[in-house]
């Protein structure tokens, strides 16, 4: 708190300063460094009272100030697909060459140093298992790794402090990182949404090999979280079942501001139907969903906290064209008698505000007190008071207890009023049901039986709390046109060498049976035509498929600085999703004990890949 306050103070007093350009001295006041941190459209910003970006020193604190995510969205990005590449920037303000781990700039350096960076090299970005102790992953993140490899390039800023972390590298090694960019490179990757397996690598990069390390770190993480939320939620869908609505309510709980917009986007790729997340909504256009919290039904006390109730009477042949909705809703209580008399007042108040402001939305939250004897009699003489007024009422949402119970008791309740009053919609209320619900308690609901219609999942879907991370690598695979191959004592760990094309072969029934992987330059395969696909390890593990149908799986996305692909609409990657979802068979997605799919090699690769191992691997002499 002590330094925070000199901080401010500094800054009142105007003596905040630049980054030098090499040193860590800060020029005298008045005078500043013309290298400090650039606005991420690559202008150099006057410091300290730049527009849009800079870097302030207080005391050997150095703290970055930028603007936030939504400045980076183009104008011109209504119709997506038809951006300039000059357009192109992730949607994330901290997405940039820096970035990175210092192993990526030091490699950089020393391939420089040798005259080895412009080498030509091939990466794979793949990953070795299955998150969630399952069978399948959801590919999510392309599109926010091509404006990666669009926006790739060390502004002024960037520089300087990289020249800060590394003083010991020649300058010409800065000028040489002032003037890379992705122009030199070409990615290939699965579409966005696919349904992936194991070893298929989701990205090929080709490029310099200098140029394509400085990607790595960054497209990791832009991969790794993306897919893993996405199959997160995927797995939620199929545990949840096809009619059921599923809605991300996890922003205060993520993994910061830039975890909880990434969970939003990536859960809706995943199968979600909304977000509570507003900005996601904004950013990427997924229905926003919300009703309200307990603080406002503690809020109110008695009727006497509320004074202008007055609605417009949409009823057929009304005769007033406005109702006094509060002596509506006690005249109701008091028509319904019974029970309906003795639930809270305060919360019936509560609810009657929110209606008031809502009454064609009117969805309430009924656990504050007691769902049974109050929350749910409370809505229905609210939903009953809206009913004749010409509207109706969504649902109510339970958020604690035992929902399997409390859900049958609340429908029971619905219909039973729906029979009193002669109006069979009433039967039809919504229940959602929040409560940190996970994939095993969407499990156990379906096997007690429930009348939930509506699932909010927060804290176990964004922080994919039953597996951290997923796991992506970033391999070479290939320089100056040699195939590579990483060994290790774990078989799992062996990297598959070269450029690799992958096809996904379909049975007669049009289901995917395997995915095979082709060197690049050998035959592929073809509807009709056998083919022998081989486990790539176990000389063993080897069929025959004559495949119906081969889906090609690669794409080219971006080609040595050309867009190459037009970017889906994420509605239509979520369907995309559901799709591919559909046509596997159920036993390679079941929850539990899932039959693993098969991924193959073709024989040449197979061979090819055993040969250049026994090439690479040392042979020790063990009579030493």
């Amino acid at each position: 708190a002590h330094l925070w306050e000199r901080m401010k103070r500094k800054a009142a007093d105007g003596n905040a300063t630049g980054v030098s350009s090499s040193s860590t001295t800060t020029p005298p006041p008045g005078q500043h460094s013309s290298a400090v941190v650039n606005n991420h459209d690559g202008e150099t910003t006057a410091p300290p009272s730049t527009k849009r970006g800079r870097v302030e020193r207080f005391d050997g604190v150095q703290e970055l100030r930028r603007t936030g995510s939504l400045e980076f969205i183009s104008k011109h990005e209504e119709e997506r697909g038809t951006v300039p590449t000059d357009a192109l920037k992730p949607i994330d303000a901290f997405v940039t060459p820096l970035l990175t781990d210092l192993y990526q700039l030091t490699m950089s350096y020393a391939y420089w140093k040798c005259g080895r960076h412009n080498d030509r090299s091939v990466f794979d970005l793949f990953f070795r298992k299955n998150p969630f102790e399952g069978e399948f992953t959801i590919f999510a993140g392309l599109e926010e790794v091509v404006r990666h490899i669009s926006s790739f390039r060390f502004n002024a800023g960037q520089l300087e402090q990289v020249r800060r972390i590394m003083p010991m590298c020649d300058e010409s090694f800065f000028e040489w990182l002032a003037s890379i960019d992705c122009s030199e490179v070409t990615a290939y990757a699965l579409p966005e949404g696919t349904v992936c397996f194991p070893r298929i690598p989701l990205i090929r990069l080709e490029g310099p090999v200098a140029v394509v390390q400085l990607l790595e770190t960054t497209l990791l993480a832009l991969v790794n979280f993306p897919s893993l939320v996405a199959t997160n939620a995927a797995r939620m869908r199929l545990a949840a079942g096809p009619e059921k609505t599923i809605l991300e309510f996890g922003l205060r709980r993520a993994q910061g501001p830039d975890g909880g917009i990434s969970a939003s986007r990536y859960s809706y790729i995943g199968g979600c139907d909304g977000t509570s997340n507003v900005l996601a909504s904004v950013l990427f256009g997924m229905p926003v969903r919300g009703t309200h919290a307990h603080a406002f039904v503690s809020t109110f006390v008695d009727m006497n906290d509320i004074h202008e109730t007055l609605l417009k009477n949409k009823a057929e042949g009304a005769t007033e064209e406005f109702v006094d909705l509060k002596q509506l809703v006690l005249d109701t209580r008091k028509e319904l008698g019974g029970t309906f008399l003795e639930t809270s007042t305060g919360e019936l108040t509560a609810f009657l505000a929110y209606a008031g402001a809502f009454p064609d939305g009117f969805l309430a939250l009924v656990d504050t007190y007691d769902t049974i004897k109050s929350g749910v009699p409370n809505f229905l003489i609210v939903a009953y008071a809206l009913h004749k007024l010409g509207y109706k009422a969504l649902g109510i949402r339970l958020d604690s207890g035992d929902l399997a119970y409390l859900s049958s008791q609340t429908r029971r309740m619905f219909k039973q009023l729906a029979e009193r009053v002669g109006v069979p919609s009433f039967a039809q209320f919504q229940i959602c049901a929040s409560n940190d619900i996970n994939e095993d308690t969407l499990i156990s609901l379906n096997q007690q039986g429930h009348e939930i219609d509506t699932f909010g999942i927060g804290t176990n879907l964004v922080t994919c709390q039953s597996q951290p991370a997923l796991g992506c690598v970033f391999k070479l695979v290939e320089i100056r046109g040699h195939p590579r191959i990483k060994l290790s004592q774990e078989i799992s760990k062996v990297t598959l060498p070269g450029k690799k094309e992958a096809f996904r072969l379909y049975n007669n029934a049009n289901t995917p049976i395997v995915d095979v992987l082709v060197p690049i330059g050998k035959t592929v395969p073809e509807a009709g035509v056998r083919i022998l696909c081989r486990h790539p390890f176990d000389q063993k593990k080897r069929a025959y498929v004559t495949p119906s149908r081969v889906l090609p799986l690669h794409q080219c996305v971006w080609d040595r600085g050309r867009l190459a692909c037009v970017f889906p609409a994420i509605r239509d990657i979520k369907q995309y999703v559901q799709q591919q979802l559909q046509e596997m068979r159920s036993d390679h997605l079941r929850l539990l004990n899932p039959t693993p799919y098969k991924v193959s090699v073709t024989d040449d690769l197979y061979e090819f890949l055993h040969e250049l191992w026994m090439r690479e691997a040392p042979i020790p002499d063990i009579s030493l």
